[in-house]
């Protein structure tokens, strides 16, 4: 049995959600409350001790971090996630970095809560998110191409981490108006089923 251990809000299980539904595999999916603290508790970090979502059993192994665990799919399960040529698979591996490395990190509840706590209400959640997610997205705008996808005419790794930023840019209010190249691809993966059955309001609380 496959399961995975995640969370229906958080943008990594959110990948991982879609990677699966593109693999065809069905799962079993264990809520992890993140509000709650349940990530920090004894039996989460026994699957996983940097207490993060998601975790994911599968084929014997207890894999985390959501971009390898896409890629251990994408190698195991034949999706295509990464071109044939190195060049491609650079291109397509920078645009996804560019939202898990580079905005996720810094958007992540716990950071952005900290730095509120630190400001003294100085700082608000929404607008420390939108001071980071606008801005990033703009430069990510500049990146992809103007089809869409990402990257050519495949579905790939980028896609699957553009989606569930998107859906966290417009829960923390984040103008999308000047991102038409990027709304442009969020419209057109919406309707494939693997994107539109993980989207978070359609997964178990």
């Amino acid at each position: 049995m496959i399961r995975l251990f995640d969370y229906w809000r958080s943008s990594a299980s959110y990948r991982v959600r879609i990677a699966l539904g593109l693999a065809g595999l069905e799962w079993e999916s264990v809520s992890v409350d993140l509000t709650a603290g349940a990530q920090v508790a004894p039996e989460h970090l026994a699957r996983n001790p940097q207490g993060l979502v998601p975790v994911l059993e599968i084929d014997g192994l207890r894999l985390v971090q959501s971009l390898a665990i896409c890629e251990y799919l994408d190698e195991t399960r034949g999706l295509g996630l990464l071109p044939d040529h190195a060049a491609g698979r650079a291109r397509v591996r920078a645009l996804a970095h560019a939202v898990a490395m580079e905005i996720h990190p810094v958007c992540n509840l716990g950071v952005a809560r900290h730095a509120v706590a630190a400001s003294g209400g100085a700082i608000t959640l929404e607008g420390w998110m939108r001071a980071f997610i606008g801005p990033r997205l703009a430069a990510l705008e500049d990146m992809v191409e103007g089809g869409t996808r990402c990257h050519g005419e495949a579905v790939t790794l980028a896609d699957i981490c553009l989606v569930p930023q998107l859906y966290n840019a417009r829960r923390w209010g984040v103008d999308l108006a000047p991102l038409p190249k990027l709304c442009r691809i969020d419209a057109a993966l919406a309707d494939l089923p693997a994107f539109a059955a993980a989207h978070p309001d359609r997964t178990t609380r």
